[in-house]
């Protein structure tokens, strides 16, 4: 034994295979390349939308976190993930087992058994505590806790996500069913408006001012009008449907939803891009993770290049026969070291090398691009919820000036200076301004949550 030990570190130094060498691995993206600066920014709440003050909002939200089924599997990958961790931590502590065995035999009477065992029936008995402890020289075990605790980080990031993005989603869907309510109104604004007209045109023809073409025309321009009522119908009931499913119900959930006076938020925007968005954001902090995990994959397999040392130990009784296995002379105990030198592979220990490291570069490949992802979602929210008020204003002044034109066609009509074509183009005209003063003013709330989710909405990140 003692001269295995003193040639254990010659074994060691020399035993190990050859490391081929890899390509440059690749690295993470620069944030400062990016614009990202260090700046205070008022980041949204765990419950940003609740802010909206619209309580169907709030209880749809709510239905669709507790109940969601991509949720459940994000918390099942969570908890795979720190089994896995406990696994992997197992590895680097001794394990000691208990064993009893028993084996009834005849003995064979030419081998090495002497007489009178040899050509005898007999039972051996074993039973013993095994102790085995793998010396984790190189960090190997080390390594792969360390990257299962790295994975099990990013799967609650990927679950924060996940929470992010379902609640994100039924934001937009439920803005975009009180469009479709905001627009049921716009049409049935409409709808009356080309009624009187209609009405005025057959009066007009009465009188022997217009022609029969002219009210054709405004009826069919009714009925366009109501073919766009029955449309947006369909886009409500859809939206309905749409709801429900995101909140994991039937059509019934969602079918007492009603029109709801949305208040006027205050489009704080931030000045810069903050660096803090590579922490705040749950799907980059899961990609770190991830890269994290694959460069410690990366160290476990070089420890594989390198001799592996296990101390293995045993105490208990040993007998040939049940009666005196307990007996003070049927003690045995021992110890010693096995050793294992990778010497030749036929490659491939290099070829796992090359795939933990291929990993390792996809991984951080994902990470550069969730985080270029990410800066371009704020960017883009940010620029937009910039130039909305200039947008607004300039929607403001086209909706009036189009209702002046239009009041003032159908004066003239009416008085009987003007002709029906010109009504005609100023209705469409206001139909169209209408619709889009709607749209942009759902499009604030809408481009709101946008940045609400691209901040991270709300998300904490461990302070590990």
């Amino acid at each position: 034994m003692k001269r295995l030990l003193a040639l254990l570190p010659l074994l060691l130094a020399t035993g190990c295979a050859q490391i081929a060498p890899g390509a440059t691995p690749a690295d993470p993206v620069d944030a400062a390349t990016l614009g990202l600066v260090a700046s205070p920014v008022q980041w949204p709440a765990a419950d940003w939308w609740q802010r909206y003050e619209d309580p169907q909002l709030n209880r749809l939200v709510e239905q669709a976190v507790a109940g969601s089924p991509s949720l459940l599997a994000a918390q099942a990958r969570v908890a795979q993930a720190n089994a896995a961790a406990a696994q992997a931590r197992t590895d680097l502590l001794p394990s000691v087992t208990g064993n009893y065995g028993l084996t009834r035999q005849r003995y064979s009477g030419n081998y090495i058994y002497p007489p009178p065992l040899g050509g005898s029936v007999g039972t051996d008995n074993r039973l013993a505590l095994d102790f085995s402890y793998e010396i984790d020289f190189w960090g190997k075990h080390r390594a792969e806790h360390e990257a299962a605790l790295s994975r099990v980080q990013s799967a609650e990031a990927e679950a924060r996500a996940a929470h992010n993005l379902l609640a994100s989603a039924v934001v937009r869907s439920y803005l975009n069913l009180q469009n479709a309510f905001a627009q049921q109104q716009v049409i049935a604004d409409t709808v009356r408006q080309r009624e009187d007209v209609a009405q005025l045109t057959r009066d007009r023809q009465a009188a022997g001012l217009d022609t029969q073409v002219e009210v054709k025309q405004a009826e069919s321009a009714l009925a366009a009008a109501k073919v766009e009522a029955v449309q947006v119908q369909t886009r409500l009931a859809v939206g309905r449907n749409q709801l429900a499913a995101l909140a994991g119900g039937g059509p019934e959930l969602a079918r007492g939803i009603q029109a709801a006076a949305l208040r006027r938020l205050p489009l704080a925007v931030p000045d810069t891009l903050p660096i803090e968005l590579l922490g705040h954001r749950p799907d980059v902090v899961a990609a770190r993770w991830r890269a994290e995990a694959a460069r410690k994959d990366i160290q476990s397999a070089r420890a594989a290049f390198y001799p592996n040392v296990n101390l293995s130990a045993f105490l208990g009784f040993a007998s040939l026969s049940t009666g005196n296995l307990l007996n003070a002379g049927s003690r045995m105990a021992g110890i010693g070291p096995a050793i294992s030198l990778p010497i030749f592979e036929g490659g491939r220990l290099n070829a796992a090398l090359a795939g933990r490291r291929a990993e390792s570069d996809l991984a951080v490949a994902d990470y550069n691009d969730t985080v270029l992802t990410a800066v371009h979602q704020v960017a883009d929210a940010v620029d937009a919820l910039r130039l909305l008020g200039d947008e607004s204003q300039a929607q403001t002044q086209a909706r009036a000036a189009v209702e002046e034109a239009y009041a003032l066609a159908r004066d003239r009509y009416r008085s009987g200076l003007g002709n029906y074509l010109s009504v005609l183009i100023a209705q469409d005209g206001v139909l169209q301004q209408r619709r889009q003063e709607t749209d942009l003013r759902l499009r604030g709330y809408q481009l709101d949550a946008d940045l609400a989710y691209a901040l991270g909405g709300g998300y904490a990140p461990d302070a590990s």
